[in-house]
């Protein structure tokens, strides 16, 4: 087998997909990638996300749903086009201080937190709103406090990140 060759960057304006994540979520898809490709061969292709379901639970995963997922891609899934896939997933989601400072326009106070019933009526009757369905979402989600507060700056580290802070 021919030594592998740097690749040249293929998308316009020059961008690195891993200047998009900070190391800390790099090594999280890194390992991300590492369980699905179970195989070990530095590729996902549709055994690999069969083995994947099969491992979380789920058999008889059809396998045009598994071919539309590995279509998704440009090409063979390496660890670059999945963090790629990632960044382009992502790339809507506005940042965490954005979300946050639309939030604080409820939290005059800056207590970093907002009544569950206000925002429920905000969301519902203001500009896009959110129907009954799109708010009992939120909150089965995002469960307000025993108070009836919603930690909306846990919410906006959830929606930037993931997952929720330790």
């Amino acid at each position: 087998m021919a030594p592998k060759k740097a690749k040249k960057k293929t998308e316009g304006g020059g961008s690195n997909v891993f200047s998009m994540f900070d190391q800390t979520q790099i090594q999280e898809f890194k390992e991300a990638f590492t369980i699905m490709d179970q195989n070990r061969d530095g590729f996902i292709d549709k055994a690999d996300l069969r083995d994947t379901f099969a491992a979380l639970g789920r058999l008889n995963v059809k396998n045009e749903e598994l071919e539309d997922m590995v279509k998704e891609a440009p090409g063979p899934i390496n660890f670059t086009v999945f963090l790629t896939m990632f960044g382009e997933k992502l790339k809507g989601t506005d940042p965490e201080e954005t979300i946050l400072n639309a939030f604080k326009i409820f939290d005059p106070e800056g207590k970093g937190h907002i009544k569950a019933d206000y925002i429920k009526e905000m969301l519902m009757t203001q500009a896009d709103r959110f129907s009954k369905e799109e708010v009992g979402q939120m909150f089965a989600a995002f469960p307000p406090d025993v108070s009836g507060n919603l930690d909306y700056k846990n919410l906006c580290y959830v929606i930037t990140h993931g997952e929720e802070k330790d």
